[in-house]
């Protein structure tokens, strides 16, 4: 169900739609709009009585939602959601494109300072790197940990960067969301759904990545879950699903970016990295992403990638992001939007956590 308020509506009167909500037994989610607020309400079995709730000061209808991915359907939320951080201009969603670029691995200080340097100067707003790796092998490298943690932090204050990385379960969970700007949830996790809801009750973006051979459908129900724990900052990412074709990595499924933002008004980026793992595959991808209508593209970037602890075939040069850069910087108005660069705040002083 969800109750859609008068445009008129007070914070009052939607504090108050909230509690009643509560009190009937279910939980109640407040999504401000740019018009109105709406309120979604989970946790209902059956039918709620509308009548009770439309009689409320402020309330300007009740509607069923019959999909069942409530909390991320444009039923309950008209307006694209737009995730923004404080302290700086960068966004995920919006007018903007948004540029997350860094290494597959957090690998030495240096080589992370290096890299960082670069994709700033060429206009990222945000660098990712590993420092929990979920590889396929026992025995490859697993990443560092909460030293690569401390090393993004760095980062952050030093080149204005917004900081996203994968967690892989709890103990890392709680960690990265000390450290870290976005929690990355990765593939191999889309349906580890005890790990989602902890994801849910922080109060920290969350960046999903679509599952090995996950439907739409599916995708969506796993932002679901982050969602109804009562955190709806959630960034979407298509990073390519298993098919028979040998010739890349994974398939990449642009059709999928036009059918999120028909049904969800959460962001989408497309990791092109992951999706072809091939170089020379990489800038294509990325600008066909853009063109599709992608909110943005997570891309990796190593300065010697023939030497890179894990994905090292599909990382690119510092050179050829900056080529890449500009090449969307020259697509983004096509489709009727910008790219922001060379976006920076002062470095803090301090302690150098999130």
């Amino acid at each position: 169900m969800l109750v859609v308020m008068k445009a008129q509506a007070t914070p009052e009167q939607v504090q108050a739609v909230c509690e009643h909500i509560e009190q009937l037994g279910f939980r109640a989610h407040p999504l401000p709009g740019a018009q109105r607020t709406a309120i979604g309400i989970t946790g209902n079995q059956g039918e709620v009585d509308r009548g009770n709730l439309e009689e409320l000061a402020g309330v300007a209808e009740v509607i069923r939602v019959s999909k069942a991915y409530k909390l991320a359907s444009r039923d309950v939320k008209e307006e694209d959601t737009v995730v923004r951080f404080a302290g700086t201009d960068a966004a995920i969603g919006g007018n903007g494109l948004a540029i997350i670029a860094g290494p597959c691995s957090i690998e030495t200080r240096d080589q992370a300072f290096a890299i960082a340097e670069a994709v700033a100067a060429s206009g990222a707003q945000f660098f990712r790197g590993g420092a929990y790796k979920p590889r396929t092998s026992p025995y490859a490298f697993q990443g560092l940990g909460l030293e690569a943690l401390r090393i993004m932090a760095e980062i952050r204050e030093r080149f204005g960067l917004r900081i996203v990385t994968e967690a892989i379960d709890n103990e890392s969970l709680d960690l990265v969301a000390e450290w870290a700007d976005v929690v990355q949830i990765g593939a191999r996790n889309m349906q580890n759904f005890s790990l989602l809801k902890r994801a849910g009750r922080l109060r920290k973006p969350v960046l999903i990545k679509r599952g090995l051979s996950a439907t739409l459908e599916e995708f969506l129900m796993a932002a679901e879950y982050v969602m109804s724990e009562g955190n709806y900052e959630v960034i979407l990412c298509e990073r390519g699903v298993r098919t028979f074709a040998d010739h890349t990595r994974n398939t990449l499924d642009l059709s999928i970016i036009p059918a999120i933002q028909r049904l969800s008004h959460l962001p989408i980026l497309v990791d092109p990295s992951h999706a072809t793992g091939r170089r020379d595959s990489v800038l294509p991808m990325a600008r066909a992403a853009v063109a599709s209508g992608a909110d943005g593209i997570l891309v990796e970037v190593h300065d010697h990638p023939e030497k890179a602890l894990s994905d090292g075939p599909q990382s690119i040069y510092p050179s050829q992001f900056a080529g890449m850069m500009n090449e969307l910087e020259q697509i983004a108005p096509v489709v009727g939007r910008t790219l922001p660069r060379g976006i920076r705040v002062e470095a803090r002083t301090g302690a150098a956590k999130g």
